[in-house]
C-alpha cells in the first residue's frame, strides 16, 4: 500500500532527524528524502520545519515506545529479559552501522533550551514511555512503584547506552549496561505475559 505524501514525509523527517538531529535538516532536506516537491512540505505543514519535526517525533516516538514491552515480552525473569533486551538493542546498532538511535533523543538533547514546542513534544513523548513502560510491567506483576523504577532505569541506561555505543562504533555499552543492570533483577518473576500496547 503506498504512502501518502504527508506519510512519506514524516518516515524521511524522523529518519534524517535519527541521523543529523534537528538543526542539520533543512526543508530542502526533506523535499530530496521524501520526494515531495517544497510546496507540499507547506502545503501538509503550514507550520513548516517545526509541526514536521514535532509531528515525526510523535509518530517515531510511538513506535520506540513499543521496544521495552516487545523485547521482555518472551521473558518470565526481569533478569535475563534485561539482558536480552540491551543484547538486542546492541545488535541493532551494530547492523545498522551504529546509525540506530532514537530521533527523539537526538533532538531532545540538541533543542531542549532553543525549541520550547520541540522539548515539550519530547517532554511528553519520554514521559508516554515511563508512563506505558510502568504499566506494562505493573500488568506483568511488578509493584506499581518497582514497575516506574524499572522502566526509568531501562529507558535512561538504553539512551545514554546508545549515544555511547554510536560515539564509539562499538556494541559494549550497549552489552555492559545490560550485563550490570541484570544482577540487580535476577530472580524478580514477571507474571503472565502482558498484550503489547498498540
Amino acid at each position: 500500500m503506498a504512502r501518502s505524501t504527508r506519510e512519506s514525509i514524516l518516515t524521511a523527517a524522523a529518519e534524517l532527524m535519527r541521523h543529523r538531529g534537528y538543526a542539520a535538516v533543512a526543508m530542502k532536506d526533506l523535499a530530496a528524502a521524501s520526494g515531495a516537491p517544497i510546496g507540499s512540505l507547506y502545503h501538509h505543514f503550514p507550520g513548516g520545519k517545526v509541526q514536521i519535526a514535532r509531528e515525526a517525533l510523535v509518530n517515531a516516538g510511538a513506535a520506540y515506545g513499543m521496544l521495552i514491552p516487545t523485547l521482555v515480552d518472551p521473558h518470565d525473569d526481569l533478569g535475563e529479559a534485561v539482558e536480552a533486551l540491551f543484547a538486542q538493542a546492541a545488535d541493532d546498532m551494530a547492523a545498522t552501522g551504529y546509525a540506530n538511535m532514537c530521533p527523539v533523543a537526538s533532538v531532545a538533547a540538541e533543542i531542549a533550551d532553543t525549541v520550547d514546542e520541540l522539548r515539550q513534544a519530547t517532554a511528553e513523548i519520554f514521559d508516554g514511555w515511563l508512563d506505558g513502560g510502568a504499566a506494562y510491567f505493573t500488568k506483568r506483576g511488578l509493584p506499581p512503584a518497582q514497575a516506574r523504577d524499572v522502566t526509568v532505569a531501562l529507558v535512561g541506561a538504553l539512551e545514554g547506552a546508545f549515544i555511547l555505543a554510536r560515539t564509539l562504533r562499538s556494541r559494549e555499552p550497549l552489552l555492559v549496561a545490560g550485563r550490570v543492570l541484570a544482577p540487580g533483577y535476577r530472580g524478580v518473576a514477571l507474571g503472565a505475559h502482558a498484550a503489547v500496547p498498540g
